[in-house]
């Protein structure tokens, strides 16, 4: 791989992924060097979507095209770090499905602004975040790679979940996209007008608290795996997922009111996270009760971490 690669893949994942990225430059430097060229790809992707806003949906569509035969080594690149992530495709046998279900949940961002079912997000986050769990995982190799990529998957839909639920007002704003299932607004009476006027109400409260409680259950699915992964890999994805849970506990502080204010970590915050994560680390060398130590996650009624939970279940605050 080039340095000039590295280096525009780095940046990248530097300025648009600033929580992934703390938990990045912990992983050892054989995983590091090759996420951030995978981090650089997904996010050229996704621009090609919603940075340029002066192409039309066919020039968009004909570009990812071009993006996914780049990436499955079919083509010539136009960007660099495309060409890296076609190199480390081959390198580390990631499965020509997972470029696939990505490009095409790009493409569905083109022309879909609402998901009716949570099985239709979840359709959506199937390409969008359970595939890009499972090329990292293909890149941390792990012995029993059965075992640790269905949980690779669970763990970054619930990071994408978050951000769906943390950017509500942003989404609607400049995108006029909902990624919140209809079904869930529509059974507590809340409208998309009131999201485009970011009114508040206790409806759109509970709505959020639903949709959170459904994220909360998918990172105890994903949690529940990282003893799958290479053991210098664990806590770096371990530290990922308390740093990405801990905008629950700023959510339901904001008393689930995520249209008033964007639920945001300080560097402050992300610190105390990493060294009450790290100190307990040390200490117990368990992922799962690392996690249920450190993060706002709330336990199951029998007290663990049930990766066998049904996503519905309500959960003592």
């Amino acid at each position: 791989m080039k340095k000039s690669q590295l280096d525009r893949g780095k940046a990248i994942h530097k300025e648009t992924g600033q929580t992934f990225y703390y938990a990045t430059r912990l992983l050892p430097s054989r995983i590091r060097t090759p996420t951030y060229v995978l981090y650089g790809f997904f996010r050229i992707a996704d621009e090609v979507v919603d940075g340029n806003q002066g192409l039309t949906p066919a020039e968009k569509r004909e570009q990812l095209e071009h993006i996914r035969e780049a990436a499955l080594g079919n083509v010539d690149a136009d960007d660099p770090v495309v060409d890296a992530f076609a190199e480390i495709r081959a390198e580390y046998d990631i499965p020509d499905e997972e470029i696939h279900e990505f490009i095409d949940a790009m493409l569905t961002d083109i022309d879909t602004d609402r998901y009716e079912t949570y099985e239709d997000l979840e359709g959506y986050m199937r390409g969008s975040a359970a595939a890009v769990g499972q090329m990292m995982c293909a890149l941390m190799d792990p012995d029993d790679r059965e075992a640790a990529t269905p949980h690779a998957g669970k763990l970054g839909e619930a990071f994408q979940l978050t951000n769906f639920i943390r950017d509500v007002r942003e989404d609607i704003r400049e995108l006029d996209r909902v990624y919140l299932p209809m079904e869930t607004l529509d059974a507590y009476d809340v409208t998309v007008d009131q999201l485009r006027s970011e009114e508040c109400t206790p409806a759109f409260r509970e709505a959020i608290q639903a949709e959170v409680r459904r994220a909360e259950q998918l990172y105890r699915q994903g949690v529940a795996g990282i003893e799958h992964l290479p053991k210098d890999c664990q806590f770096a994805v371990l530290l990922a997922a308390t740093l990405y849970a801990e905008h629950h506990r700023l959510i339901r502080k904001q008393d689930f009111d995520v249209l008033s204010t964007r639920p945001s970590l300080s560097t402050a915050r992300k610190l105390w996270v990493v060294s009450k994560t790290w100190w307990n680390w040390r200490r117990f060398q368990d992922p799962v009760t690392v996690f249920r130590r450190v993060s706002p996650i709330p336990e199951t009624e029998a007290g663990t971490l049930d990766a066998e939970e049904t996503p519905h279940v309500l959960y003592p605050e």
